[in-house]
């Protein structure tokens, strides 16, 4: 059975409205190997990871909404829910969520990345249409 061909999609107007940016929950938690690591290099991925994700808007064009750091009451390793901290943002398009999460694949710590010490995982959605402020 043959589909007939379909026509492309047509380009939007050029006076059609931006795409709304990607309603993203950053979802980080350190891993075993953190924990397992002496005082000085947990020291070293500590202070690594201000600046890796220092400046999200200047750099990504991301619009970081709300942060949560839950380390007072989470101890030990974070291999999935619930993790250790999070960032909410508005972000412009997929690809850009990718790179946000490659800052841990790529951010140099002693002899290796950050993604040996530190998970991250994105959550893409829309804001919810309740719970407003």
């Amino acid at each position: 059975m043959t589909l007939p061909d379909r026509a492309p999609d047509p380009a939007p107007p050029a006076d059609a409205p931006a795409p709304a940016p990607l309603r993203t929950l950053f979802c980080l938690g350190v891993t075993q190997d953190f924990f397992a690591a002496d005082d000085a290099l947990r020291a070293t991925v500590a202070a690594a990871i201000p600046p890796a994700f220092d400046r999200l808007g200047e750099r990504f064009g991301v619009r970081v909404l709300g942060t949560l750091d839950d380390d007072r009451l989470m101890v030990g390793a974070a291999t999935a829910w619930p993790w250790t901290s999070y960032i909410l943002a508005d972000v412009p398009d997929l690809e850009t969520v990718s790179r946000v999460c490659g800052i841990v694949r790529d951010t140099p710590v002693g002899d290796g990345r950050l993604w040996r010490y530190l998970r991250i995982e994105a959550r893409v959605g829309r804001p919810l249409f309740f719970g407003t402020a």
